[in-house]
């Protein structure tokens, strides 16, 4: 048997390559996304910059993010491609109207939500706290063609999203790891039955994102869950209950 190459029949991995998921095929799109992941490549020396940092605040007996933190503006930290056509399949698999993101950064998984938003006749919401990350990404969406399906709520999104009225079908979880659950219980009151929840970097974060599986998992919290081994870890769940 060959190895796997990490594609299957109708879906080739990469953002000049994805094939087969019509939203992601727009040229618009297609060059964005290109283009974005290209630029993301430059994170690593970002994450060189940042190690002195890192690491000194480690030593002073804090948390290495508490360091890195003001150096981390200029990182794209993005979803991989094969974690991008999973969340556009899913949010076209279930037909999702309204699609919510916290964390949207410089925008390249806004781009795959907002592109399955605009072939379900839907619209896309995301949240960014950074200002230079909140222009990017309202820039980006509009290179792809997206402006008009998705707008990028600016500011924190445990303001930002209080407030939000409509149901919520897909919601990706990406941004600060200890705000997964607060953004979570804050939103689950407009998650619908059968929606879908993603959260990202359950591997590289396994102790801060802990109290989050842990939810999660717990049955009476009205959510089937399980870690996809996708990029740094996707933990996927389901809603199958309304919130009593």
């Amino acid at each position: 048997m060959k190895p796997s190459t990490g594609t299957s029949a109708g879906f080739k991995i990469g953002g000049s390559g994805l094939t087969g998921l019509t939203g992601l095929e727009r040229p618009d799109v297609r060059s964005t996304l290109v283009r974005l992941e290209q630029a993301a490549k430059a994170d690593k020396w970002v994450f060189v910059r940042a190690a002195p940092a890192a690491i000194l605040a480690l030593l002073k007996g804090r948390p290495w993010l508490e360091g890195a933190l003001p150096y981390l503006k200029d990182a794209y930290i993005p979803i991989s491609p094969e974690q991008g056509g999973v969340l556009y399949q899913t949010a076209r698999l279930i037909g999702a109207q309204t699609i919510v993101e916290f964390g949207t950064s410089f925008g390249i998984s806004a781009i795959y939500l907002a592109a399955a938003a605009r072939e379900n006749g839907g619209r896309f919401v995301g949240t960014e706290i950074e200002p230079n990350k909140i222009s990017a990404a309202r820039a980006n969406l509009l290179s792809a063609g997206l402006g008009d399906v998705s707008e990028i709520l600016a500011g924190d999104a445990r303001e930002t999203l209080r407030d939000f009225e409509r149901p919520i079908d897909l919601l990706l979880l990406d941004g600060w790891k200890d705000l997964y659950l607060p953004v979570l219980q804050l939103l689950r009151p407009k998650l619908r039955k059968r929606s879908v929840v993603f959260a990202d970097n359950i591997f590289t974060f396994p102790k801060a994102l802990a109290p989050y599986v842990a939810y999660m998992r717990d049955h009476r919290n009205g959510f089937e869950s399980m870690t996809l081994p996708l990029g740094h870890g996707l933990e996927y769940s389901v809603c199958v209950a309304d919130l009593e």
